[in-house]
């Protein structure tokens, strides 16, 4: 049988972050995709319990210059 292999608690706490933050903005998938290079379907994957799909550094670091914060807004205060 196949290992199902799902986000960790920290992956989930940063797409939400980035998630909220989108909605919030007004921006949709497809806007995100286009800044960052990427389709519209991988970040439909990141923030879907159905893949494993993560943000990297660099995709985290380049959503904190659009949308003007730190990119420790997308990470947690404690550990988790």
């Amino acid at each position: 049988m196949a290992k199902t292999i799902k986000k960790s608690t920290v992956d989930w706490y940063i797409v939400n972050k980035v998630r909220d933050l989108r909605i919030k903005r007004g921006m949709s998938q497809e806007e995100l995709a286009i800044h960052l290079g990427i389709s519209r379907g991988f970040v439909g994957h990141i923030e879907s319990p159905q893949f494993v799909s993560k943000y990297s550094l660099v995709q985290l670091n380049e959503i904190a210059k659009i949308f003007k914060c730190s990119p420790r807004d997308f990470l947690p205060e404690k550990p988790l």
